[in-house]
């Protein structure tokens, strides 16, 4: 019989060993047994762009243990039926063999089991023939560890964070918080983590029980339970208590993870004021505090609504009034809630990231997407420099989201050149369409991320699309003014900027100081008698031929105006053209 491996808070560093950059191999194959499935992953951590957790392979079994506890003859406790443990002793020979024919190195191979383990009388019946049957040992988490990587799995999302998260699984929902600018926020967080057992499976076994007497006890101790989590979080975190007392706040970011919440993530977007909403991705879906707490209205739409509602499956729907439920617990206990964000990564994103030194995993991940392009990367910053020279010295550039305050700045200096040999009408709805679809499941690449990304290139090109463009273009569009007023605008200038670039320097440049030598920009804002204007001043060296000074000028007229009810923080941009 196999022995039941515990991985605690305690023994985290000897059962998880650290990323070591000098191996020869870094791939790592991750099981995560959750009560609602097993899922399976393969990464690849090699450095630079460890920080980005490229999945190489996924795959998931439609397996949810939790479901498959049932009670024991002898009653009190729950093992697991006998037809499940070999089809998830088979699962995982599976998952084995794809993990050795991508030459996964044995050590790298990482199996964890979380709250239908913990519970099951019989565990250990199903670990020793998962190692019979695959060779594979498998890791059961304490609550602390699983609080641990589910947190930082969501965590991985976002070059920084400071929110409530809450990972609802089939068995149960875990709850802490976490600030990204506080040393040691990880551990705290673990140590502070809340573990409720009521997840989506078991909730909505107890909505269809049929028992009132019984709904309404295990529904009462979920408020109840649900209060005591968020209140002790208040006592142990000030800041985060602040969110809810002060006056002057806002309210508390919240970030969901897991299946379950992705599902009401799911029915948000299919009911989201821009509709369609433009990006196919729950990861990374945020909305208002407001519009997250319409629960009565999600639930109608989940109950009439006979279509395909993108990211829910057949499972989730039916567990809609358990998700539901948990989610009416959750703003019950938190009524400050300013935005909710849903996030893509789990348990073993968390895994892996909790590998890498301190100094790779906090790090923003967006400016490593530059490395897959062939240009030198120093030369690139030379031409985030030149875009940055055309922003007005005198205001915050961190305030609105521009490509460069969200650190794709790299990535956008990248894209300046490519396919210039092709029609600018097709450049822009391309580079409008990829901004959507690469790099998916990428590490901090938000919502608002790829739309100032696919936009500013869109301008770039000139924004000219056509009619089956153009409603992405508006709900892209959409989706940056809800978050700032004036983002649109800095994102037609920039790409207007980037477009003046490239007449001035048709290839892309090659050494970090070549565009240095052709052209120089000076930008300030300027008060005026009424309204505030940017004034961008271009130098030009004598060796750029045919480039007309008035149409420099002209180029910048109409920034600004295609982006109806956007805000322009200046009344023009006013160009001046000189020579060096």
């Amino acid at each position: 019989m196999a022995s039941v491996d515990i991985i605690t808070l305690d023994n985290l560093a000897s059962k998880v060993p650290p990323w070591n950059p000098d191996l020869g191999s870094h791939l790592y194959a991750l099981v995560d047994m959750g009560s609602n499935g097993i899922r399976f992953s393969i990464s690849d951590l090699s450095p630079p762009q460890s920080r980005l957790l490229r999945c190489l392979y996924r795959e998931r079994a439609a397996i949810s243990l939790f479901d498959a506890l049932e009670e024991s003859s002898s009653g009190g406790s729950y093992e697991f039926s006998p037809d499940v443990i070999p089809r998830v002793s088979r699962t995982l020979a599976r998952f084995k063999s794809i993990a050795d024919e991508f030459a996964v190195p044995p050590e790298n191979i990482s199996v964890f089991a979380t709250e239908a383990m913990r519970r099951a009388s019989n565990a250990a019946s199903m670990l020793s023939a998962i190692r019979s049957e695959s060779g594979l040992d498998v890791s059961i988490l304490a609550p602390g560890v699983e609080a641990l990587f589910g947190a930082m799995g969501a965590r991985s999302g976002f070059a920084t964070v400071d929110g409530l998260f809450l990972d609802l699984g089939g068995g149960s929902v875990q709850m802490t918080y976490m600030n990204s600018s506080v040393e040691g926020y990880e551990w705290q967080a673990a140590l502070a983590g809340q573990s409720l057992p009521f997840g989506a499976a078991r909730v909505i076994g107890i909505l269809k029980s049929g028992d009132t007497e019984v709904q309404a006890t295990a529904l009462n101790e979920l408020k109840v339970k649900m209060h005591s989590a968020f209140s002790s979080l208040q006592e142990q975190f000030p800041r985060l208590k602040d969110t809810q007392t002060n006056q002057n706040s806002s309210g508390i970011d919240v970030y969901l993870c897991g299946g379950g919440f992705r599902g009401y993530g799911g029915i948000l977007m299919h009911n989201d004021p821009i509709h369609p909403y433009p990006i196919p991705a729950v990861g990374a879906y945020t909305v208002e505090g407001s519009f997250f707490k319409e629960t009565a209205a999600m639930r109608k739409i989940n109950a009439e609504y006979e279509g395909k509602i993108f990211g829910m499956s057949k499972r989730r729907r039916e567990q809609f009034p358990a998700i539901a439920t948990v989610v009416d617990a959750l703003v019950g206990a938190v009524p400050c809630i300013r935005t909710v964000t849903f996030c893509s990564g789990g348990n073993r994103e968390g895994a892996l990231l909790m590998r890498l030194p301190v100094s790779v995993r906090e790090a923003n991940p967006l400016p490593l997407l530059h490395h897959d392009n062939n240009t030198d990367p120093k030369a690139l910053d030379g031409v985030v420099r030149m875009i940055q020279d055309a922003l007005p010295s005198n205001m915050d550039h961190s305030n609105p989201p521009t490509v460069l305050s969200l650190g794709l700045g790299p990535l956008f200096a990248s894209e300046i050149w490519s396919r210039s040999g092709g029609p600018s009408e097709a450049n822009a709805s391309f580079q409008l369409h990829r901004s959507l679809s690469r790099d998916p499941e990428v590490p901090g690449f938000t919502h608002l991320a790829r739309s100032v990304l696919g936009l500013t290139l869109c301008f770039r090109w000139g924004a000219t699309l056509g009619p089956i463009d153009q409603p992405l273009f508006a709900g892209l569009q959409m989706l940056v003014h809800r978050t700032s007023a004036d983002g649109l605008f800095w994102a037609a200038y920039i790409g207007e900027v980037a477009r003046l670039i490239s007449q001035l320097c048709p290839r892309a440049p090659r050494s970090q100081n070549q565009l240095q030598s052709i052209v120089t920009f000076d930008a300030r804002l300027r008060s005026g008698k009424s309204k505030t204007k940017l004034q961008l001043t271009v130098t030009l060296a004598p060796s750029v031929y045919q480039i007309h000074h008035h149409d420099i000028v002209n180029s910048f007229k109409d920034v600004g105006k295609l982006n109806a009810g956007s805000q322009q923080p200046c009344g023009k941009v006013e160009v001046i053209v000189q020579s060096m």
